[in-house]
């Protein structure tokens, strides 16, 4: 079986999920439109070459309808004969993009292909695909839950009551997610993987002079009186500064066959190592990353210990704490240059957004294996670790 590598990752800058944010004027094609034209720019791959993109995207509705992915393409300027599709695994679109993306380079079923992801928040707002009045589940599913599935926050309670994680705990590492991002783009650790748009150059979500003084003071986000009821062991410290901001982006990754890169002379920035998907308790919902990561550790045949650097996508300060209390992982390693809580959760471009980030941080810090997993709606999450080429 070949290998696959990455040997570009570019993401736009992240901004505010709002009428008035920084890229809230950028129609969401363009936003990945551009990652795509910056992509084969950097890497000077000619676009014909491109065997497929496969795009995340979790709003497909009004602007981000028709399957995205292909207007993307079109408008980047490629080749009419470049085919492309849209997926949709909820927050994990882009990570699923990245493992279809090099599973079918391993297979031999592409030579070249680009994972990718977009999202814009403020022209589609999270569940516009969902019209008032109608059931996105069906009556099986609501047999099988009686008592009825939960909102993400109200999970996000769920899994800070179970692991006994207090507000001061998750407002710290929201304190410390945003120090990181803040002291990365300072010491110009972004630079290679950001590709301005719009005289947009930096994420807009990104506060330097966040303090615990400041979170403490934010009320419970998802406070509702018929959960409390049902839910008796939630203290609400689900906060909007312990979760991640709602935001616009779209980022990409170009993934080819090892010898397809020795032959164009391209430098990889690391290999695809392995990958795992898990389901898990839909109820809870966003715990599926304690599994997954235990799934493709033991597919790698690698350790805890064997991994330098950890993406775990910021949903909220709980699902990465409640992760790291399963997992013994050093929070030292993980999310190095800050995570979703700072630099923003573009949804379907947040997966190729932490593949950007991570596959760059391994390069700058010298790290031989990274390991990325994010959790999902339903009750899903994605995991995969890369290795670094020597």
């Amino acid at each position: 079986m070949r290998d696959a590598v990455i040997v570009e990752a570019v993401r736009t800058p992240v901004g505010k999920g709002k009428p008035n944010g920084s890229l809230a004027h950028v129609h969401p094609v363009e936003l990945l439109a551009h990652t795509l034209r910056t992509l084969v720019e950097r890497s000077g791959v000619d676009p014909a070459l491109i065997d497929d993109v496969i795009g995340g995207t979790v709003d497909q509705v009004g602007e981000q309808a028709m399957n995205t992915t292909r207007y993307a393409v079109l408008s980047a300027g490629f080749p009419e004969t470049v085919p492309a599709t849209t997926v949709d695994r909820q927050c994990g679109s882009s990570q699923q993009a990245v493992h279809f993306a090099a599973q079918g380079v391993m297979s031999g079923a592409y030579d070249i292909v680009v994972a990718c992801g977009v999202e814009s928040m403020s022209r589609v707002p999270m569940w516009s695909n969902v019209p008032p009045g109608k059931d996105p589940f069906g009556p099986g599913v609501a047999a099988r839950y009686p008592e009825g599935l939960v909102p993400q926050g109200i999970s996000a309670e769920l899994i800070a009551a179970k692991w006994s994680i207090g507000r001061a705990e998750m407002d710290a590492f929201a304190v410390s997610s945003h120090a990181k991002a803040a002291a990365a783009w300072e010491a110009g650790l972004f630079d290679a993987e950001v590709a301005p748009l719009a005289g947009v150059g930096r994420d807009e979500s990104v506060r330097p002079g966040n303090t615990a003084e400041i979170l403490a003071g934010l009320k419970p986000a998802y406070y509702d009186p018929a959960f409390a009821e049902r839910f008796p062991a939630i203290e609400w410290n689900v906060t909007a500064g312990n979760a991640s901001p709602i935001n616009d982006g779209a980022s990409a990754v170009l993934v080819m066959a090892g010898e397809t890169a020795q032959r164009l002379g391209l430098r990889p920035l690391a290999r695809l190592h392995a990958f795992a998907v898990t389901g898990s308790d839909p109820l809870l919902m966003l715990t599926g990353v304690i599994p997954a990561t235990e799934k493709v550790l033991r597919r790698a045949g690698l350790g805890l210990g064997d991994i330098d650097l950890f993406e775990v996508n910021e949903a909220f300060s709980s699902v990465v704490l409640a992760w790291r209390q399963e997992t013994g992982a050093d929070l030292g390693k993980v999310n190095v240059h800050g995570g979703a809580i700072a630099l923003g959760h573009p949804l379907g471009a947040s997966g190729t957004r932490l593949t950007t980030t991570l596959v760059h941080a391994m390069r700058q810090r010298g790290a031989r294996f990274g390991l990325q997993t994010m959790c999902e709606a339903g009750g899903l999450a994605n995991a995969m670790i890369l290795e670094a080429v020597r």
